[in-house]
């Protein structure tokens, strides 16, 4: 508990990785998307609530049906991408909290009050968004690479994969194993200095 990783996990996770526009022709297996998730969910949430929920896009047809509302300029990209996954958020998350939450089941009624609606959409936003981002970390460190990105429209996405209004897109993230040889030079980052104090 509480020991560092070595520079090479570092490297893989954080200094070497990069976002990917262009993909190799190299399919990506259902047990290592399982392995992603199973790693990510393991990241902290609070009160445990775990409001992410995830379409994990991967034959042409399902990519059909998510084409009509991505950006133009993400379109190819996506098109060609082993995986898309749809980071969502389940709004109704706090029928889990019994079961996830065992310690405070009665912390469920905090979010089904009437008046509650927004605390409760923050909540499962801010925490569904936290999991995505375990999501691309799991990823990276079980060797694929991603390129999330958020140039869709939700509205359309959430007509098309969730109906019944229960599930809400958040941002979409390809995964495969991404071309080096597409890569941009890495942008500019703040330091320390300009973000911290």
């Amino acid at each position: 508990m509480g020991l560092p990783v070595d520079d090479k996990a570092l490297d893989t996770i954080f200094r070497q990785a990069r976002t990917f526009n262009a993909w190799l022709p190299r399919p990506v297996d259902d047990d290592l998307l399982r392995r992603v998730y199973e790693l990510a969910r393991l990241g902290p949430t609070s009160a445990n609530t775990s409001p992410v929920r995830v379409v994990f896009a991967k034959s042409r047809q399902a990519k059909e049906r998510l084409k009509p509302a991505l950006m133009p300029a993400n379109v190819e990209k996506t098109m060609a991408a082993p995986v898309c996954a749809i980071i969502a958020t389940d709004m109704q998350f706090y029928e889990h909290i019994p079961r996830l939450f065992p310690q405070n089941p009665q912390f469920r009624e905090m979010f089904t009050k009437p008046g509650q609606e927004q605390f409760t959409q923050t909540h499962a936003f801010r925490n569904g968004t936290l999991q995505g981002a375990y999501m691309i970390i799991a990823a990276r460190a079980l060797g694929l690479d991603t390129g999330p990105m958020s140039g869709f429209d939700n509205a359309k996405v959430d007509a098309e994969f969730f109906p019944d209004g229960r599930w809400k897109s958040n941002f979409l993230m390809n995964l495969g194993y991404g071309d080096p040889a597409a890569l941009y030079p890495r942008n500019p980052r703040l330091a320390f200095e300009e973000a911290c104090k």
